[in-house]
């Protein structure tokens, strides 16, 4: 159990994440100026056995009926609303994706002047922006003020239909006067500049460790005002599965960005931090892309 005493960082992750979230965990300490100021800690999917209860069962999402599958590669998502219950409702926590990157220093974000709310997040970008909804993949939280957070019991209220999934993840359902927000570079969407403090590889079918790989996600269903799409694309999952007609992972289309990862992933390697033999496990399984060892190797040359 981490110690409310200490600022903490959590990064979600599930099995087809893990690489992501080793890498994630190294950049929060290597980049800060305080490293032995604060704690790093995974919340792996793998660690609550009640997430194996809802397999199969269908969930309210987008205000429409989906089936829940703790193979996807999301599955994750629902532990970033875990960690005030992990810090007994005490003290300061950033809750982030696992392919969320530290390239400024973290401890300035725990340490933020939060002004009396309980959350600090960014909005989401486009559509879901001018909807009002929050980003939560990158939160600062007053744990002492999120009493309510009950991870595995709203969790559950989404099978009884009580409450919408995409209304959980974008903070609707919260006291809005409690949510304030930080500058986007806290959690900047596939976007690296002089100015990122995390970098956030959102984009899916891009993240720089996963090109050429066959994609694993189920696509978001976005069509509540013209629904008749959303059935159609139910429809073609029922018949030919929940991955068919995504394609393949794509390379990142900011070179800087993959040069990054793989940057952080070779000096991971190199500390003795992640093992050569985990990323070859990681390959087998097409977590991560078959030729993560030439780019390492053909950053470092460029490098020498």
């Amino acid at each position: 159990m981490p110690s409310s005493e200490r600022p903490t960082v959590f990064i979600h992750t599930n099995h087809k994440q893990v690489l992501g979230a080793i890498v994630s965990r190294y950049s929060m300490k290597r980049n800060s100026a305080h490293p032995d100021a604060f704690d790093v800690h995974l919340i792996e999917h793998r660690n609550f056995p009640f997430f194996a209860e809802y397999e199969g069962r269908e969930y309210l999402r987008d205000g429409a009926s989906r089936v829940w599958r703790n193979d996807d590669l999301q599955s994750f998502t629902p532990l970033r609303f875990m960690p005030p219950e992990l810090m007994g409702y005490a003290g300061r926590a950033v809750v982030t994706d696992p392919d969320v990157f530290a390239v400024g220093d973290v401890m300035e974000l725990l340490e933020r002047d939060m002004q009396g709310k309980s959350i600090l997040c960014r909005p989401r970008s486009g559509a879901k922006k001018l909807e009002g909804v929050l980003a939560t993949s990158v939160m600062l939280l007053d744990c002492a003020k999120l009493t309510h957070w009950d991870c595995r019991e709203q969790f559950e209220s989404l099978f009884q239909r009580k409450l919408d999934y995409s209304d959980w993840i974008g903070l609707k359902n919260e006291d809005r006067s409690t949510i304030g927000l930080f500058e986007n570079e806290w959690n900047d969407f596939d976007k690296l500049t002089p100015k990122t403090k995390l970098i956030h590889n959102t984009k899916r079918q891009t993240q720089p460790w996963k090109a050429g790989l066959p994609a694993d996600f189920i696509p978001a269903e976005k069509y509540r005002v013209f629904p008749p799409i959303r059935w159609v694309l139910r429809a073609r999952r029922k018949m030919f599965g929940d991955y068919a007609f995504v394609g393949n992972y794509k390379p990142h289309p900011d070179p800087s960005q993959e040069a990054f990862f793989f940057g952080l992933l070779r000096e991971c390697v190199d500390k003795r931090i992640i093992d050569e033999q985990l990323i070859r496990e990681e390959m087998k399984q097409n977590h991560v892309r078959h030729d993560a060892f030439e780019v390492m190797d053909r950053l470092a040359s460029r490098a020498a």
